[in-house]
């Protein structure tokens, strides 16, 4: 099984992606937990490039992200899921079409297609989605922002707005639930939607 976590930065999906991952381990399951852009030599190269380094145009940004995606994929993501494992990732394609395709105004499809192309049409089969204010977001954000961070408030509400958007898309895919609630008791529904389903 194949499971994305998504949401804002300080939604709490790296730590709700984290919790599931303890949750199947205790039951002895081989769970490969990972994230993006990153879990790969190449993709963390590339993740302090996008994130750290100077200006990137959007196509360029949206490029870069693919092809950390491709590797990750390749090397991690797709051998894991042929052996049995169930893969955890914090964050995923639909990250490039909440942030490149819809808040960067690349467009949806255009982003899904490069992306498709990129991992070989691999979706996963669940995307939980964190929802959390923009306040929230900017609450929970510490002193050392990188560069997506740094963008402004509108900016992010139409990253919020886009995930919206992905989450009536893909209904049969997302499971969407409110970030702000207390970590233990989302840890527990998120368990219960998706390892008991």
């Amino acid at each position: 099984m194949f499971i994305t976590f998504e949401g804002l930065d300080g939604s709490g999906k790296t730590t709700q992606a984290r919790l599931l991952a303890e949750r199947l381990r205790a039951g002895e399951r081989e769970v490969v937990s990972t994230r993006e852009p990153g879990g790969t030599p190449l993709g963390e190269e590339i993740r302090a490039l996008v994130l750290h380094g100077g200006h990137v145009a959007p196509w360029a940004e949206a490029a870069l992200y693919a092809a950390a995606r491709a590797q990750h994929v390749g090397e991690v993501i797709r051998p894991a899921l042929e052996r049995g494992a169930i893969v955890i990732s914090d964050r995923y394609i639909d990250s490039s079409l909440a942030y490149q395709g819809l808040a960067r105004g690349l467009g949806v499809d255009a982003v899904l297609e490069l992306n498709l192309v990129a991992v070989g049409g691999l979706l996963p089969e669940r995307t939980v989605l964190l929802e959390i204010g923009v306040a929230a977001h900017a609450e929970r954000l510490g002193r050392s922002l990188d560069r997506i961070e740094r963008e402004g408030r509108e900016f992010h509400g139409r990253v919020t707005q886009a995930y919206t958007e992905l989450a009536r898309r893909f209904p049969d895919r997302y499971v969407v639930l409110d970030g702000v609630r207390p970590a233990a008791e989302l840890a527990d529904e998120i368990a219960d939607l998706l390892v008991l389903a």
